[in-house]
């Protein structure tokens, strides 16, 4: 920036600080441009993460109604095995009561029980009530 003379050379301190202005300005717009360009990045990356969680979000819910349908299946299996269960059951009681079981049912009943009333019924399937009560 010195001439042999020791003087200072205006004319590449004018070029230099020319030069160092249009770098000065190229770096500033350059990195507006660049703002701008990462911001378009930033959308589409955006954009395309809130599509991705969307479709997260889709095979979570899909994977927790078929979790629901399956179990909602198993509980319905186990409703059918216990409901044979209680017909079979009531097949078996229905088959084994006779009546002289029932006779002797209603004859331990009655030991089980002493000095309650007990109505018996007739022949009709009426009891009769306070029979000789008046004596």
């Amino acid at each position: 920036m010195y001439d042999a003379e020791g003087r200072l050379d205006w004319s590449k301190v004018i070029v230099y600080g020319f030069v160092a202005f249009v770098l000065t300005v190229g770096l500033l717009l350059g990195i507006g441009f660049g703002c701008k360009a990462y911001d378009r990045y930033q959308k589409r990356a955006d954009s395309k993460n809130n599509l991705w969680k969307a479709q997260y979000d889709k095979k979570i819910q899909v994977q927790d109604a078929q979790g629901k349908k399956l179990a909602a299946s198993l509980l319905a299996d186990v409703e059918i095995a216990r409901a044979k269960g209680v017909a079979q059951a009531n097949k078996i009681i229905a088959h084994s009561i006779t009546p002289e079981y029932l006779r002797y049912y209603y004859i331990q009943t009655l030991a089980g029980h002493p000095g309650h009333v007990v109505y018996i019924p007739t022949e009709a399937g009426l009891p009769i009530l306070e029979a000789g009560k008046g004596r």
